[in-house]
């Protein structure tokens, strides 16, 4: 390469003169005479990387991943550099290789080396001059060395795209540093090991992590001694996070599994592998504590011809947002969606690319927020800072806006992909190859200080449900606003009420208003965990049912604009026993009178079914008021009211002498009447089974 002089001596004296000090050792047999049969070796483990090496790097001039290309040249090339540390262009080469791995860090002292060894060794050294720079954030430096490699490459490829975006990183670096977000970047050093962490699939409450390693899982190592990628998880108890363990079920195999997103309901799993050289989407289901076998999904995601990874699932269920590497083109992966036409037989329309998300580089993984709005991407173009970055993008009017990179500490010039995020906005979870970690990419956890920049809202458990939004519960901490969404998160577990243990019970979402059923789940068998989230400007009846137990219902009223909340509640269901009794949280009258309102009527049908279905039960209706007002009229208002609900039962076909009516006045309070929510527990409708 022909030296071009620059303006900017300083500059040249300090970053491009050659350290004379250097001395630089070409691998030529003449230098290891004395070497003969070791020089020999070397030199065969040299010819044999050249073309892995060769491989790897038309790869990515094409916007493709590598492969192993670079991962088996680097043992040859760091065999050669025990030999002798002094060539530039091995030094150079080795640069490279870490450069395209996991740990991109380990680059910097080859290529810089290189450079101090023979300026000229390659065509392509003052490029990584300044992506090693970047890496450092020194940017100002960075960029001249770009400008150096541009003036002096005078190829006739597409290589200038490169470099435009790297200069273009480094001015958005720059920028996005010195006016940082408002957030902390933390190190999940508990989880993390000195192999790969990646594809965090979180909680929203911050309880469960779901993500994929390559730490020693047992199974055969590859040719460059790693092992596969496999599902892990962990759970935050007593203020810290337990030991990860392998996904329980037949989900990992001794493929690479690796994550690609949890539905909203958490009963199932997108997932990529590759396949006799073929990356697939692939999707498990959640069968009470296990996770299955995972199946390919069909050709319109999973293509014969096409790579497909970092699929996410759509907030709505119908569609399957991924990235799709098309081989004949050389701008990476893009992100397209498949929409789901019938529930029944699985079978999805053909795909269609989301080109005002794309760049000319390689977008994804991808990650769809409850809202239905808000659609959060990694992608190495756009206002990238350097490698991966994480943008958001918001759908206006039926179109997805210009991705907004989510700005630096979250990005940084290294690797920042995938991404999930809590239910109130204020955390979220990342993977990062950054230096300073415990080697490869790690899991950070984000804390957002309440920046104007923030995540959507998203899901909550995992472990059940999925409408979405907001009811109040106080022990949750102080929420960030993002985007005006408000959203409430009702979790908990169905449990036999004697003996502790899980239920597997049906749950119904109903819409008092218009009595209609909008969701019905089914709570997990092994756990009993369950999650739905609820729309504002509602009023809601949730009904919990099992077999042989008594229903469960409960009430919630959820203003427009209600902030975020969440509720976390033990339903403890009863068996159809004697002396059993289960308030009627859905009963509602007009004040101060025994007039059911017909937002009551979802909650006595159901009374009017289990009747049916039970017809040797015989339960009491009893009527219970707080304590406002004199005992004589509570008494009367008490009866009237239970009386109210009989006629209902007996006007649906439920013979008299199966059912009474008691009213009991403020005399059985089940919460304090000195606030406001206790007496709203005392004004209550029971029934209690008295025959079976």
């Amino acid at each position: 390469m022909k030296k071009k002089i620059l303006t900017g001596g300083i500059f040249l004296a300090a970053l491009f003169m050659q350290n004379v000090a250097a001395q630089e050792v070409e691998f030529k047999s003449s230098n290891f005479k004395d070497q003969k049969d070791e020089f020999k070796l070397i030199e065969e483990g040299l010819e044999n990387a050249e073309p892995l090496y060769e491989a790897g790097f038309e790869l990515v001039f094409n916007v493709k991943d590598p492969e192993m290309n670079f991962k088996k040249a680097l043992n040859y090339y760091l065999k050669a550099q025990e030999f002798n540390p002094n060539s530039a262009l091995n030094n150079f080469h080795i640069g490279i290789c870490y450069y395209y791995s996991s740990e991109p860090y380990k680059a910097i002292d080859y290529i810089l080396r290189a450079k101090e060894l023979n300026d000229e060794c390659d065509p392509f050294l003052y490029y990584y001059v300044g992506a090693v720079y970047q890496l450092e954030e020194k940017f100002n430096d960075a960029i001249q060395a770009y400008k150096y490699f541009e003036a002096e490459y005078k190829k006739a490829d597409d290589f200038s795209k490169f470099v435009t975006q790297r200069k273009r990183e480094c001015a958005y670096a720059k920028e996005r540093k010195a006016n940082p977000e408002r957030a902390w970047v933390d190190n999940m050093s508990s989880i993390n090991t000195a192999y790969d962490e990646i594809a965090p699939s979180i909680t929203t409450d911050g309880s469960q992590i779901i993500y994929s390693s390559n730490k020693p899982n047992g199974h055969d190592q590859d040719e460059v001694g790693e092992y596969d990628m496999d599902i892990y998880y962990t759970e935050f108890e007593n203020g810290a996070w337990n030991s990860p363990t392998p996904l329980p079920g037949s989900v990992n195999t001794p493929n690479d599994e690796v994550v690609n997103n949890l539905y909203y309901d958490g009963t199932k799993l997108l997932l990529h592998r590759e396949l006799d050289g073929q990356t697939d989407i692939f999707e498990s289901y959640l069968n009470g504590a296990n996770w299955m076998n995972a199946n390919q999904l069909p050709v319109q995601i999973s293509s014969d011809r096409n790579n497909e990874k970092y699929a996410s699932y759509n907030f709505d269920g119908y569609k399957i947002y991924f990235g799709r590497e098309v081989a004949s083109r050389s701008n990476g992966y893009d992100i397209m969606f498949s929409g789901l036409r019938s529930r029944i037989n699985g079978d999805y329309g053909a795909a269609s690319n989301v080109s005002q998300v794309n760049s000319k580089f390689n977008d994804g993984p991808i990650y769809l927020a409850i809202d239905g709005e808000t659609m959060y991407i990694a992608s190495q173009g756009h206002g990238s800072i350097g490698g991966y970055d994480i943008f958001v993008s918001y759908k206006k009017q039926g179109t997805w806006t210009k991705p907004e990179n989510m700005g630096y500490p979250i990005n940084t010039p290294y690797d920042d992909f995938f991404f999930a995020n809590t239910a109130n906005g204020k955390y979220a979870y990342i993977a990062s190859n950054r230096a300073g970690g415990k080697g490869g990419f790690d899991l950070y956890k984000v804390t957002f200080w309440g920046a104007p920049k923030e995540p959507a809202l998203d899901m909550e458990d995992y472990l059940l449900a999925s409408v979405a939004s907001p009811i109040k519960d106080p022990q949750i901490a102080t929420t960030v606003e993002v985007n005006k969404t408000s959203l409430t998160v009702f979790k908990g577990k169905t449990l036999d009420a004697l003996t502790g243990k899980a239920v597997e019970a049906e749950i119904d979402i109903i819409d008092n208003e218009t009595g209609k059923v909008i969701e019905q789940f089914t709570t997990n068998s092994a756990t009993g965990k369950f999650l739905l989230t609820l729309q504002a400007g509602k009023n809601y009846g949730i009904s919990v049912k099992a077999d042989g137990y008594l229903f469960h219902s409960e009430n919630f009223d959820i203003p427009n604009g209600s902030a975020y909340q969440l509720v976390n509640k033990i339903i403890e269901l009863k068996n159809i026993a004697v002396g059993s009794k289960i308030a009627l949280r859905n009963i509602f009258f007009d004040v101060g009178k025994a007039n059911l309102r017909a937002t009551s009527n979802a909650e006595l049908d159901r009374l009017v079914k289990l009747l049916k279905d039970v017809p040797s039960l015989k339960i009491e209706i009893s009527g219970h008021t707080d304590n406002t007002g004199s005992s004589s009229i509570n008494d009367k208002l008490s009866q009237d009211r239970a009386q109210a609900v009989v006629n209902y039962l007996i006007n649906n076909g439920i013979a008299k002498d199966r059912i009474t009516a008691k009213g009991y006045g403020s005399s059985q309070p089940i919460a304090t009447n000195n606030t406001a929510a206790g007496r709203q527990e005392n004004r209550r409708t029971e029934f209690e089974i008295i025959e079976n």
